[in-house]
């Protein structure tokens, strides 16, 4: 397993993308309070505009003139975690219910016409956000803003519609969560290491949530958190950014809402012990996680936690950031070789707690006791012995070249200004964090694997496969699926 810190999109009900997923070579000043743009750029192509309409939805354009293609995005600052006990995964279910029709458009219709203008659309949601995205030809993008704007503002469908998708929401949990352990796995874990925080809770929801869930508990979550104080329009591409801004005035600005709810604080208590569990599931190999409860870095502010979290970011992709890495020699290579597989990552950011992740799939004759602390042994030697200078070069280089080619997707550099808008991050935040890593020296890494692995942070989950019964159980597509 190569979870690289900079990748993974998942656009279903778990995560879309980390926050760092572009090297843009951009300085943007902050966002603008007064409707004016805020301009600022080391390349042309790399501009971002950045506005705040007249009812407090943002706007952030970003011209990039190389193909006649634009993306068109709404992200609201509203996921999982906002949900509460008893209606896990409504969220998720209500990204699914904007497809469902306004006055003007029945279900099925928004599709159909962003098809028609030779376009894709789709959406997903995340812990700690919810979006809708169009890809379109430049020339389109008006109307997909007719659209968007429309069911943001107009959504409505009867009960019958919801009692239907909830259904395909319920299958769809059942295909990617209940019919796959490690994905049980992971959900149990997040249940296990936190206690407050509201990360514990899986994005698609508990079953018995999904269950009892209403029609109105999506139409109240929908009142609460759908308001343009808590959105922003991102669009990327072939535009005039003083164009998109006419045309986000005519069919956003219009919109109207009040302020954002307020978000109560759910601080996760300090953990006091190592925390672990077992699984049991149909499954051919066993599976072993260790879960290191980190800092996150909440601000580009200048604090020691945050340039730990940037370190311990390094050290993922020390341990596991390349081929050969440290890992992969160590542990999956040679006669004696313990696992199949291994990993590292590092949730630098985000609205709630991050963690520090090992895990792996031991080797056929190994135990998962004994992976677990092979894993923590390799942790160790770093905290004893450092990091060599080389092995850091390599790293910051690899990041560097793969994010230059990102630059070529239009809809990555839309992404990368929704998340940072979420984050409450500035328009440049992917080239501001990038130039941090690169000043991580060896020393701040050897630091950090000193300070944050040890048994008070720690939640450990192992999975103990069972016989496998031979006959998946049948399964039909969830017609009407999102993602």
């Amino acid at each position: 397993m190569k979870p690289h810190f900079l990748s993974g999109i998942f656009l279903s009900a778990t995560l879309l993308a980390s926050p760092l997923t572009l090297w843009a070579q951009t300085s943007t000043s902050p966002v603008s309070q007064t409707g004016k743009p805020g301009i600022t750029s080391n390349a042309a192509a790399a501009s971002v505009q950045t506005f705040t309409l007249a009812n407090g939805m943002s706007l952030w354009v970003k011209p990039d003139r190389r193909a006649p293609t634009a993306v068109h995005m709404v992200w609201l600052r509203v996921g999982a975690m906002d949900e509460v006990d008893g209606t896990s995964g409504v969220a998720h279910v209500l990204e699914h219910m904007l497809f469902k029709g306004t006055p003007l458009l029945p279900a099925g219709e928004f599709s159909r016409r962003v098809a028609a203008l030779g376009g894709r659309e789709n959406a997903f949601t995340s812990k700690d956000y919810t979006g809708y995205y169009q890809q379109i030809p430049s020339n389109q993008l008006e109307a997909v803003m007719r659209l968007e704007a429309d069911r943001f503002a107009n959504n409505q469908w009867p009960d019958a519609e919801f009692a239907k998708e909830l259904e395909v929401v319920k299958e769809e949990r059942r295909m990617r969560t209940e019919d796959n352990p490690r994905a049980q796995l992971h959900e149990i874990l997040s249940a296990t290491a936190l206690m407050a925080s509201p990360y514990r809770r899986p994005i698609v929801g508990w079953m018995s949530d999904l269950d009892a869930m209403t029609a109105q508990d999506a139409r109240d979550f929908f009142r609460k958190w759908y308001t343009p104080a808590n959105a922003v329009v991102v669009v990327a591409g072939d535009v005039d950014p003083a164009q998109v801004k006419a045309l986000a005035d005519r069919y956003y600005g219009g919109i109207t809402g009040g302020a954002v709810a307020e978000r109560k604080p759910q601080q996760e208590p300090a953990q006091q012990g190592v925390r672990r569990f077992e699984f049991k599931a149909p499954a051919e190999q066993s599976y072993v996680t260790l879960a290191f409860k980190v800092p996150r870095l909440a601000s580009l502010d200048v604090t020691p936690e945050h340039d730990d979290a940037l370190a311990l970011t390094v050290l993922a992709a020390v341990l596991d950031g390349y081929s050969g890495a440290r890992l992969e020699r160590t542990l999956t290579q040679g006669e004696n070789r313990l696992a199949d597989s291994v990993g590292a990552h590092n949730g630098l950011m985000g609205r709630g707690p991050q963690f520090f992740y090992l895990d792996g799939v031991p080797a056929k004759g190994q135990t998962s006791e004994a992976l677990e602390a092979a894993l923590r042994a390799q942790v160790q030697r770093v905290a004893e012995q450092g990091v060599a200078e080389h092995e850091l070069q390599r790293v910051k280089t690899q990041w560097v070249a793969s994010e230059i080619y990102k630059l070529d997707s239009v809809f990555n550099q839309a992404r990368e200004l929704g998340v940072a808008w979420v984050l409450g991050m500035p328009p440049d935040q992917s080239t501001q964090i990038m130039a941090r890593l690169r000043q991580v020296t060896a020393a701040q890494v050897q630091a950090v694997a000193q300070k944050y692995f040890g048994d008070d942070s720690l939640t450990v989950g192992i999975l103990r496969p069972q016989a496998l019964s031979g006959k998946p159980r049948p399964r039909r597509a969830p017609a009407g699926a999102r993602h």
